[in-house]
């Protein structure tokens, strides 16, 4: 138990450097282009909340704030930011005027440090690697669900899918040229599936499940409801049950049961459910030697009840590769999804919303979940490298507050040959942080319900059926 939270200790530590580090990076950037242009720096600071610790030198006022999450850089002569970095301490009037110019490289180096530091990032996944599922690297269906708009189409097991909506694919998940995304990012009633069987190409026209969900959880997206093939390894042998009486292995590979292959585990729990009594005989390859196990499931306590079971339990990651993209592939690939986002989140016909965006806490849970695996660094520098083209390019929209708005304003500045009214840009500035921050807090609203303790609960309150009414006849 003490080892259990000594590591869950240690991964919190490790997710808040990372995250913190992209954000302090960033506005770095900014700090070294306003002290390279001669801007006045009011403050640089990590960390917001209450000043844990403070001094002022050269006149720039540095702090470690007590709530760790990033940092930031007054810069009052940039644009006003009262309603994020607290009022100023002078009359920003009394500041000397700078070039429309200066603002534009100020801005610009913010998102500039962020590539940058993608590129370091990448530099280092390139040598080191990162872990590569099956699913990150097969296009090939390992499983139907019942009655699902894929199976009344006629896909199954074993077919490669060629394209989705007329766009090729090479992976089942992720979002660049994936099945998945794909799917999620079709707008018309019926999805084009490119497949091949048995070295022949077909193609079928699907009608995308939806899943329906309450108003107050994410908005469920378009399915297929088909999963990748993965090869079912065996994890570990349940003691006392009809699997270690068979002498089945973890590390034992199922290739499939009574002369049918399985390409996903999730088939042979499909079938021993709907087969409780029968016994079946399992195809094995351990060590490269194949043979057969016959083998017959039992009630075994599963999830508070008795289930029909064998009693393995399957390897999630299935067999993972190693891969080793350039930098220019990493930061290309992690620019072409998040304009891909970008572009599915403005469409009106796309299911993809805000909501379906991540904040602190939605990536702090993916960086959790990565450095819960045993290759967790090399996957977390690589979920980095996204992440970090993300902040670069999401700051550079034309959003004031954002850097992107700043150079905007600039341009119009130069354009007009006087800067914007003062009272005008704070207006502006303090409405829009103003709508960033809600934006924020609605986002945390649905990341929240991503946790999983919360999301237990949630579940549970949902599968209870409504009290009944005693004043009803």
């Amino acid at each position: 138990m003490l080892l259990h939270i000594a590591r869950v200790i240690l991964i919190l530590f490790e997710v808040l450097i990372l995250f913190n580090l992209l954000i302090v990076v960033h506005e770095l950037g900014h700090f070294l282009a306003a002290r390279w242009r001669g801007l006045y720096i009011e403050k640089f600071g990590v960390w917001f909340g209450k000043p844990l610790w403070k001094k002022t030198i050269n006149g720039v006022r540095y702090s470690l704030g007590s709530l760790p999450f990033g940092g930031f850089v007054a810069l009052p002569q940039l644009a006003p930011m009262d309603i994020i970095e607290g009022k100023a301490d002078l009359d920003r009037a009394k500041l000397p005027k700078i070039s429309a110019l200066d603002k534009i490289i100020v801005a610009v180096a913010g998102p500039l440090f962020s590539l940058l530091l993608a590129l370091f990032f990448a530099g280092i996944v390139w040598v080191v690697g990162h872990p590569v599922s099956e699913a990150d690297s097969t296009t090939i269906i390992g499983y139907v669900a019942p009655d699902s708009p894929a199976q009344k189409v006629g896909l199954q097991p074993g077919d490669k899918i060629l394209e989705v909506d007329g766009k090729p694919v090479r992976r089942f998940l992720g979002m660049n040229d994936s099945v998945s995304w794909n799917v999620v990012r079709s707008e018309g009633e019926k999805i084009a599936v490119k497949f091949e069987r048995n070295g022949k190409a077909q193609t079928v026209w699907v009608e995308p499940y939806k899943a329906e969900t309450r108003g107050w959880r994410r908005q469920s997206v378009r399915q297929l409801l088909i999963y990748p093939a993965e090869t079912p390894i065996i994890d570990k042998v349940e003691p006392n049950t009809p699997a270690a009486t068979a002498g089945l292995q973890p590390g034992d590979i199922i290739r499939g049961f009574d002369q049918m292959p399985i390409y996903n585990p999730i088939a042979l729990l499909e079938y021993i459910s709907k087969h409780p009594q029968d016994q079946l005989v399992l195809h094995v390859e351990r060590h490269g030697a194949k043979f057969n196990v016959p083998v017959k499931p039992t009630l075994l306590p599963t999830d508070g009840a008795m289930k029909p079971r064998i009693g393995i339990q399957w390897d999630t990651t299935g067999i993972m590769s190693i891969s080793h993209p350039n930098p220019v592939e990493q930061v290309y690939n992690s620019v072409a999804g998040t304009l891909k986002t970008i572009g599915a989140v403005a469409s009106p016909k796309s299911d993809v919303r805000l909501q379906h965006l991540s904040g602190p806490i939605g990536i702090g849970r993916i960086y959790y979940l990565l450095f819960q695996s045993e290759r967790g660094w090399q996957l977390a520098l690589w979920f980095s490298v996204i992440l970090n083209v993300n902040l670069a390019i999401l700051n550079m929209l034309p959003i004031p507050v954002l850097d992107g708005g700043h150079i905007v304003l600039a341009i119009i500045e130069s354009v007009r040959r006087r800067p914007v009214n003062m009272r005008v840009l704070e207006v502006i500035q303090t409405s829009c942080a103003a709508l960033i921050i809600g934006y924020m807090l609605y986002i945390t609203f649905f990341d929240v319900q991503d946790l999983p303790f919360v999301r237990k609960k949630l579940d549970q309150m949902e599968s209870q059926p409504p009290a009944k009414n005693s004043q009803a006849p």
